[in-house]
């Protein structure tokens, strides 16, 4: 992949909004100046994952991730640092020069993930070809979708395709292309039987299903011939990119409208979801066939508390899909449903009425879950009094499940009119059923999740500097120096320096400058290579006379860098200007005494090498022991002392008292 030049890369970093990009993925709410969201890389129910518009940073305390809109998507989509400029250059705009064409070398080098996402690229595109280009792709497949009532439009924007009957035509095309044969039937786009080679999708109209950043992760295809023997629709296997129980249908083009009418309706099928979007209804999504999944609600919950399951007229498939309900109940989220007229389903209706009117029977027919679920098993024989008392177990278990007791407690009064109960009955049976669940709960381990990290960024729990993983005890004194170099390396303050006569001059240097010549006089390094790492570009930097400030590093391209960069700009308090202009309170801020701040540092570093080194004397004394010379011990001896004079002359400088 060719070398994104750096002024496309700084048109890029100060083009992209980080707020915009993950606002894509996660449902991001204000929170101060910050703004916060439940984290994209773990499962939680309390909010730890910030995001600083004014920094451009994000931070996920519940994994320790965090870093630049760059970094987020190398985190979260799997993007090599090329990869995701890109993305951003396409988000917004900004051209980037061609990349040559790949050598067949280069392809065998990238990795298998990338190598899959790549293949699956191909085909999308091989596909939209044949049903676009070709005769039988214009006469079989597009005329399908004409048929269905999609638009051009529709059709463009699913980028539907065809794979031709011929046979192997994908998989000729694909091995000419240079891509590997193991790669094409990893994600089930090509089989082999008895050495021979063939395209699974062969004869299909093509739905992709993409990321929800838009990369496409696998195939539905469905058969255009009518045979019950032949399955309606294939699905690309599961593979190390795509795993259909953490995937929704039609969530790439959702997003946007999920987070704008803060609800997700929720089809069955692919063509369920794109005629809803043709319908304008376009915060609609699919489990495509598959019961849901917590991973798939937790997916939705990203982006609101709130869905709207749409149901056709299938009574076995309607109870069936219960437990999806139980599931939305237990994460939290507000669940309502949608019955259509028996005989059609979302595809069908939309297709009949207006825009209006489809909004109209939703909004004329959205049930909450209690009176959907009791009228349904009710409908199956709820006159028997047995039967009934089962009726009234089964929807007060789907209650028990829900956290809020609030909402709980709203659906009690609810169960108990519809049935003519006492209330009271319904509360012993449910606190019944919540007390079981909470001792199987209390049965497994469980992770305290602390609810002050939902307003601010707030400090983790310290955990290593870095993915270098630095144990060693001194490591704080490394730490200190790095980031005090990186944070204000270009601030200027004064210090004092004597000339080539000897006398005394106050001058102003860069933070920067001043901490490369103390160092520097001492010939002292960082141990830790990502500190040194750094270290030395800015000693490069200055050489070239040019100072870097954190933006610089936010934008490195070692992931490593930014990360570290991200946990030092990642302030534990975010101090309001309003104690200073509206109070009157000093709030002493680090900056306010920087120069204190940097010699501090600076002499912290130095005490710890002073003591790494007689440490080190110490222990070459008691290795040598009675094989040491008079001269050694004379030499190691007169160094130890020397070095003691120096660390209490430090110590004085830091205001610390020396205890032997």
């Amino acid at each position: 992949m060719s070398r994104i030049p750096p002024h496309i890369i700084d048109e890029i970093m100060q083009t992209a909004r980080i707020e915009e990009v993950i606002g894509e993925f996660v449902n991001l709410k204000k929170s101060g100046s910050n703004l916060k969201g439940l984290s994209p890389f773990v499962d939680e129910k309390s909010p730890s994952f910030m995001v600083s518009p004014a920094k451009q940073i994000f931070k996920c305390f519940s994994s320790g991730k965090g870093g630049t809109v760059v970094s987020f998507l190398m985190e979260k989509e799997h993007f090599s640092y090329p990869e995701a400029l890109k993305w951003l250059a396409d988000k917004y705009g900004i051209q980037v020069p061609e990349d040559k064409p790949q050598t067949a070398e280069e392809i065998a080098a990238i990795t298998e993930r990338e190598s899959l996402y790549i293949i699956n690229e191909f085909a999308k595109e091989h596909f939209l070809h044949n049903m676009h280009e070709t005769q039988e792709g214009q006469n079989i497949g597009l005329s399908y979708f004409e048929e269905r009532g999609f638009r051009a439009d529709i059709i463009k924007k699913f980028q539907l395709g065809y794979c031709l009957n011929s046979g192997d035509d994908f998989t000729k095309a694909a091995l000419k292309k240079g891509y590997k044969k193991e790669y094409l039937e990893s994600v089930g786009l090509t089989r082999t039987k008895e050495d021979r080679s063939f395209d699974f999708f062969r004869g299909r109209v093509m739905f992709p299903i993409h990321s929800i950043s838009g990369r496409v992760l696998g195939f539905g295809g469905r058969t255009l011939i009518t045979d019950k023997k032949i399955a309606k629709y294939f699905n690309s296997p599961e593979s190390i990119i795509y795993n259909k129980s953490e995937i929704l249908y039609g969530l790439y083009f959702a997003k946007g409208d999920i987070v704008k009418y803060d609800n997700c309706f929720l089809c069955e099928g692919y063509t369920d979801v794109i005629s809803m979007h043709q319908a304008g209804v376009a915060n609609s999504v699919a489990s495509s066939g598959t019961s849901l999944t917590k991973e798939q609600i937790r997916l939705i919950k990203r982006y609101t508390q709130n869905i709207t399951i749409l149901y056709d007229g299938d009574a076995a498939g309607i109870k069936a899909s219960f437990r999806g309900i139980d599931l939305i109940l237990e994460e939290g989220m507000n669940v309502k449903v949608v019955l259509f007229p028996d005989g059609d389903d979302p595809d069908s209706y939309s297709k009949k009425v207006s825009t209006t009117e489809l909004m109209d029977f939703i909004k004329a027919n959205t049930q909450d879950f209690v009176s959907f679920k009791t009228s349904m098993l009710l409908a199956d024989g709820g006159n028997d009094p047995l039967q009934k008392a089962q009726i009234i177990r089964d929807v007060v278990q789907s209650i028990a499940l829900i956290p809020d007791q609030i909402t709980r407690s709203v659906f009690t009064t609810e169960i108990a009119r519809v049935f003519g109960f006492d209330e009271s009955i319904v509360i012993n049976e449910l606190n019944k059923l919540r007390k079981n669940q909470v001792a199987k709960e209390l049965d497994e381990p469980m992770i305290a999740s602390n609810p002050s990290l939902t307003d601010t960024f707030t400090e983790p729990t310290p955990q290593a500097v870095t993915a270098t993983e630095v144990k060693s005890p001194y490591a704080k004194e490394e730490h200190e120096l790095i980031r005090v170099l990186v944070k204000y390396g270009v601030f200027a303050i004064t210090t004092d320096h004597i000339d080539e006569h000897g006398l005394a001059h106050t001058v102003e240097v860069s933070v920067a400058e001043l901490i490369n010549h103390e160092l520097a006089k001492d010939e002292l390094t960082f141990q830790f290579p990502i500190f040194q790492d750094i270290y030395q570009q800015i000693v490069d930097g200055l050489a070239e006379k040019t100072l870097y400030k954190v933006s610089y590093w936010l934008r490195h391209e070692n992931p490593e860098i930014v990360h570290f960069i991200t946990e030092i700009e990642t302030e534990q308090y975010e101090l309001s200007p309003q104690w200073l202009l509206k109070y009157s309170v000093d709030t002493n801020r680090e900056i306010d005494k920087l120069k204190n701040t940097v010699m501090n540092a600076i002499y912290a570093f130095k005490k710890l090498r002073v003591m790494q080194r007689i440490a080190q004397i110490q222990k070459e004394l008691n290795d040598l022991a009675e094989n040491i010379t008079q001269e050694q011990l004379q030499d190691l001896l007169s160094e130890q002392i020397v070095l003691e004079r120096v660390k209490m002359s430090i110590a004085g400088k830091l205001n610390q008292t020396i205890i032997h």
